[in-house]
């Protein structure tokens, strides 16, 4: 198939991750870019911002991946797809710990779907939105591809235990399939513009647009979850990442899986930066570059945390030439700016 041929599918293409990836893909990639969301915890308004950034209009399909006749339907009318970039999941930690159905459900029938018609339409290049919590608290830092997975300290992160298995069982009953699965550590900030950013229609989790909406007044006050782990100041440590950085790996690897290199049918890569900052820092940092002083108050741990990780960056670098570029200041800084432009916008 020829390259301008190579029309790339991205589920969850109105998310955060997904958002920020098409952009990347249309301004690099040579074939079509098209979406699949069914906007669960997004918006319609975020393919209005891809187009203002990149020019482009994306096309989406507003369907569950849950829902097997409609994605066949998709599929059948998009016959130029040659690979998948699947991102559609939920992904919060305490919702996991509190609805763990939602997430089983969810999570494992809509990449059992996607992979079974993606088979039976010939589409054999596949990339799996993975996540660092299928490590769970690892005593041995930082933590490699080759790591023992521990005990997944939330349905969430289970989910994604299972997804690879699931990804790996697949690749082995269809050889022609090439997959990578993508172990993200802590995707954060926002596009450079400030016209894109994490905007999810239930409350955050994720501390990074916690923090820029307790700094707003969108959170009239923050909480830190933990402050007795055995960590430098008490708080937990992640690996945070530019979600820009990681939409760049998306490419690099989705190159890979037409390359004709992989050592495997289906390997596993982590997308850190190598080292770990924690809650405490993080809100440093904002603090610094926005000006702004947060009100937060310092809790008790949140169920499901992992008390610190970050990521061996070795295999990332041989396997796609990436390595993250954009530092945590400039995740603050794009964060903030992107919080600023969500108070400018219209309520929805």
């Amino acid at each position: 198939m020829e390259a301008e041929q190579r029309s790339i599918l991205v589920t969850g293409g109105a998310g955060y991750i997904g958002s920020h990836t098409i952009i990347e893909l249309l301004a690099r990639w040579p074939g079509e870019v098209i979406s699949l969301d069914h906007f669960g915890n997004s918006s319609p308004a975020v393919f209005d911002r891809i187009e203002r950034i990149t020019g482009k209009r994306v096309r989406n399909h507003a369907v569950d991946l849950c829902d097997r006749n409609a994605l066949d339907r998709v599929l059948a009318a998009e016959p130029a797809i040659a690979g998948v970039i699947h991102f559609a999941a939920y992904k919060s930690v305490p919702e996991s710990v509190a609805d763990p159905h939602k997430y089983y459900h969810n999570n494992i029938a809509s990449l059992v779907n996607i992979l079974q018609a993606c088979t039976a339409r010939g589409i054999h290049r596949f990339i799996f939105s993975s996540s660092c919590s299928v490590y769970g608290n690892i005593d041995t830092l930082p933590v490699g591809e080759g790591t023992v997975l521990g005990y997944a300290e939330s349905p969430y992160a289970y989910t994604k235990q299972i997804g690879e298995r699931i990804v790996a069982d697949h690749v082995r009953i269809d050889p022609a399939m090439n997959a990578i699965s993508l172990r993200y550590f802590n995707p954060a900030g926002a596009h450079a513009s400030g016209l894109n950013g994490e905007d999810p229609i239930n409350p955050p989790s994720s501390l990074v647009p916690v923090i820029t909406r307790t700094a707003s007044g969108r959170i009239p006050q923050m909480a830190v979850h933990g402050t007795d782990y055995a960590t430098r100041d008490g708080s937990c440590i992640r690996d945070y990442v530019h979600v820009s950085d990681i939409a760049d790996a998306h490419i690099a690897a989705l190159e890979r899986t037409f390359s004709g290199v992989m050592e495997d049918h289906h390997e596993i890569i982590n997308l850190g930066t190598g080292s770990g900052v924690s809650v405490l820092e993080a809100i440093a940092a904002f603090e610094e570059v926005s000006g702004v002083a947060l009100n937060y108050r310092l809790g008790p741990r949140r169920a499901g945390d992992v008390g610190a990780i970050w990521s061996d960056t070795s295999r990332s670098r041989a396997l796609l030439g990436w390595e993250a570029k954009r530092d945590l200041r400039e995740m603050m800084r794009s964060a903030w700016a992107w919080e600023q432009h969500c108070l400018a916008m219209p309520k929805r």
